[in-house]
């Protein structure tokens, strides 16, 4: 699938920039433009892959390059500002060659919190072509102004794009890691799980043909009905001899090592979707209740079979309840891993967002208190118990 992709915060840019090198790396060509904006300079001049003359920084006149400081309202106002200044970039973009826009955001942010879902309403009314976020989610202890924020994305995101696409920080980050080392690999799995998702059908893999193709039209129609998102991901290391046409070195033999080859292969791909849908989600959820679903197994052709993932895709239904399961696998020749990726589309069955909101309500009901308290202590302090002194005007 090739994407447009627009990298909003920080956040958003430091992603957009792995998915780049991710390209690079795997000659996925996922990425067919990427522009990246912020309110902070600095940030941009953090970036190492996005092309220096489609970094965009926007809001000089009201914050001159130092960001908003995790004000929302303010990074959604200054983006309505600036948006041609946006669309200058993206007008750069060839549109005819790209599938969708992908929108990166972090949540609990101000710039991407605030800017993403003005940009996605604008590109929504602009193009045909679909538009879906990423958004990354805040963990719970980055406190309750991240938390409140990502609240509130959240809400105006999702009405704003074509499907949002969900990364929970919070179901990632690991006792006892530095916050730079922890974002890192967060970055790392955001980009294996969609890179993985999004490069199915766009690796030139030579005479190497899929047996169930997955093309973009399969993704776009399994994030057709809009709402919430969630992918799943399992992998497991094989033993890839191409020199012997990709077959695992012991089985040499006859008809037999040919059939305990075909079961191994098929139950190992069973095994990968079951772990991919049941095991850590970017969005914690029930698979219940999912309103469509997409299967993508990817690997050395020699350990993909059209009977596994027909098994994976008949268990996905089981698992949904849905009939809208589509499934085919993504041959990489070269891998010396099979991995299973699995897209829940429509997902309502989440109880980390209602668990968000809740906190969200507590915070903003907090900062309200305060501020009310503080207006109180500040007239007490300033005035005096006569009342006989008066301002200058």
């Amino acid at each position: 699938m090739k994407l447009a992709m627009i990298g909003f915060g920080q956040a958003g840019g430091k992603v957009l920039d792995k998915f780049l090198e991710y390209d690079q790396r795997h000659g996925s060509k996922i990425v067919r433009s990427a522009v990246a904006v912020n309110t902070a300079k600095a940030d941009l001049m953090g970036l190492e892959h996005v092309p220096e003359e489609n970094r965009i920084l926007v809001g000089q006149s009201r914050v001159k390059g130092h960001g908003v400081g995790a004000d929302n309202e303010l990074g959604a106002e200054v983006v309505e500002e600036d948006i041609n200044e946006i669309q200058g970039a993206i007008d750069q973009i060839p549109v005819h060659e790209v599938d969708a826009f992908l929108i990166l955001a972090g949540l609990g942010g101000g710039t991407g919190s605030g800017g993403a879902p003005v940009l996605a309403k604008h590109l929504k009314r602009i193009y045909t072509e679909p538009v879906y976020g990423l958004g990354i989610l805040p963990g719970g202890d980055e406190g309750g102004i991240y938390t409140l924020n990502a609240a509130r994305s959240f809400q105006t995101f999702v009405g704003e794009v074509d499907n949002l696409l969900v990364f929970d920080n919070d179901n990632w980050r690991k006792t006892g890691e530095s916050v730079q080392g922890g974002y890192d690999e967060i970055n790392d799995e955001i980009v294996k799980r969609f890179g993985v998702l999004f490069g199915a059908g766009e690796v030139e893999t030579g005479d190497t043909v899929a047996e169930s193709v997955v093309d973009s039209s399969e993704i776009i129609n399994t994030l057709a009905g809009g709402g919430v998102s969630t992918v799943g991901y399992a992998r497991e290391t094989v033993e890839n001899d191409q020199s012997s046409g990709g077959i695992l070195s012991k089985f040499t033999g006859g008809n037999e090592s040919k059939a305990e080859d075909t079961a191994n292969t098929t139950n190992r791909i069973t095994s990968l979707v079951r772990k991919a849908t049941l095991g850590r989600l970017t969005l914690p959820c029930e698979p219940e209740g999912a309103e469509r679903a997409l299967l993508v197994t990817a690997g050395p052709p020699a350990f993909l079979n059209r009977k596994g993932i027909e098994r994976g895709r008949k268990w996905l239904e089981e698992q949904t309840g849905s009939m809208e399961v589509r499934g085919g696998d993504y041959p990489i020749p070269e891998s010396n891993h099979v991995a299973a990726v699995v897209l829940l589309s429509g997902v309502t069955n989440v109880e980390r967002i209602k668990d968000l909101q809740r906190v969200a309500v507590e915070a903003q009901e907090n900062i309200e208190e305060i501020r009310e308290e503080s207006e109180e202590k500040l007239q007490e302090l300033v005035g005096d118990d006569e009342d006989e002194l008066e301002p200058l005007f």
